[in-house]
């Protein structure tokens, strides 16, 4: 598939405007939207902004998931789920039932089985073999990982399950983190991405290089978009 590739100096403002329109059409359509929201540094102001100019948004139609977690509790700075919480789940009027967080304060197998198993439930309440995202925001670092799908790491190879724990030899730690099935079941997935350190990575991918494992990462029956913090060269 050709993914749609976004330049842009209003990264922000336009990453923003994708997940307000994407949430509008899914409850227009469908009568909910299901977001699974990516952590790290870069999501945090448009997770802020979402919350700031979504305007009468019905949020108890809004389902959030998260794409990976760090085997930490939920108030630990490291935890994506915190971040999520101050930059925006706090500052919306969402029903707690409606925010399905990654419990990475339980032993990570432990942790992985019972996200898994919450997903496979809520995919049977929609009559659906795997649970189906609306929208699902993914960041990538510079060495091409995604979620926390890290080269050469055990995850790579999941077909059956949609989440795991994954053992990051560069962090001497496990992760938490959705699977490709689970990724590429997604209406549409959209990599939200700043920095120059990624721009040769991303090069490549876009090119069809496959050796990162955010190549993979190929909508089976949805879109896929990438926004590029930064003016098209």
């Amino acid at each position: 598939m050709t993914p749609t590739v976004l330049h842009t100096t209003s990264f922000v403002p336009d990453a923003t405007r994708l997940i307000i329109d994407a949430s509008r059409a899914a409850i227009s359509e469908r009568g909910i939207f299901r977001i699974a929201l990516s952590g790290g540094h870069t999501p945090e102001p448009i997770f802020k902004l979402w919350a700031a100019t979504a305007g009468d948004l019905p949020w108890d139609r809004v389902q959030i998931t998260f794409g990976d977690e760090r085997c930490v509790p939920p108030d630990d700075e490291q935890s994506n789920y915190r971040m999520a919480r101050h930059s925006l789940l706090d500052l919306v009027p969402i029903p707690p039932g409606n925010i399905f967080r990654i419990q990475g304060e339980l032993p990570p197998e432990e942790a992985a089985a019972e996200y898994d198993a919450r997903l496979t439930q809520l995919a049977s309440r929609f009559n659906e073999p795997r649970y189906r995202h609306d929208l699902l925001l993914l960041g990538m670092g510079p060495d091409g990982h995604t979620a926390s799908l890290f080269p050469g790491t055990e995850a790579l190879t999941e077909q059956t399950r949609n989440v795991v724990h994954n053992f990051v030899p560069k962090f001497d730690t496990y992760r938490i983190t959705f699977t490709y099935p689970l990724i590429n079941a997604a209406r549409h997935v959209c990599f939200l991405l700043q920095g120059d350190d990624k721009k040769p990575v991303i090069k490549q991918i876009l090119a069809g290089d496959k050796a990162y494992p955010a190549a993979h990462v190929i909508p089976t029956d949805g879109r896929l978009t990438w926004i590029l913090g930064w003016a098209a060269e």
